[in-house]
């Protein structure tokens, strides 16, 4: 299957974003997916229509948490037809409410009218690679 993994960062050039962006995409790759990484806040006005599943993942915009980068939702508006697409949400922790932003990343993706298949916080790149191997696709 062909699967996207969509990471935007409240900072260009995320170092930490990107590396828990690739460790998914090792995870899911050693399944026998074929993956591409886009970074949401370079390639603005992609379509990711033809994606059989996909990942979105971004991080907090502030300490407090409770809202994702505007980027992310400026993006899926513009990524085609995302209705009834499956799909996985993430973010990387920091900050204090960390699961008040994985639930406005998800209500953004549902918005959409994207199927949310599985949500998850990762902290780190290994992390990331353990998940990816283990999600069903």
């Amino acid at each position: 299957m062909n699967v996207g993994i969509l990471y935007g960062s409240s900072q260009k050039n995320d170092g930490k974003m990107k590396a828990v962006a690739q460790g998914l995409s090792e995870g899911i790759q050693s399944q026998g997916h074929r993956v591409d990484l886009i970074d949401m806040n370079l390639e603005s006005g992609k379509i990711v229509s033809f994606y059989d599943y996909l990942v979105i993942g971004t991080n907090n915009t502030t300490f407090f948490g409770g809202k994702i980068p505007e980027v992310v939702t400026t993006f899926l508006k513009g990524a085609g037809t995302l209705s009834g697409k499956r799909c996985m949400a993430f973010i990387t922790s920091g900050g204090v409410r960390t699961m008040k932003t994985l639930h406005a990343l998800m209500k953004a993706m549902e918005k959409e009218g994207m199927f949310l298949k599985k949500s998850e916080v990762i902290k780190k790149p290994d992390l990331a690679r353990a998940i990816g191997e283990r999600v069903q696709i």
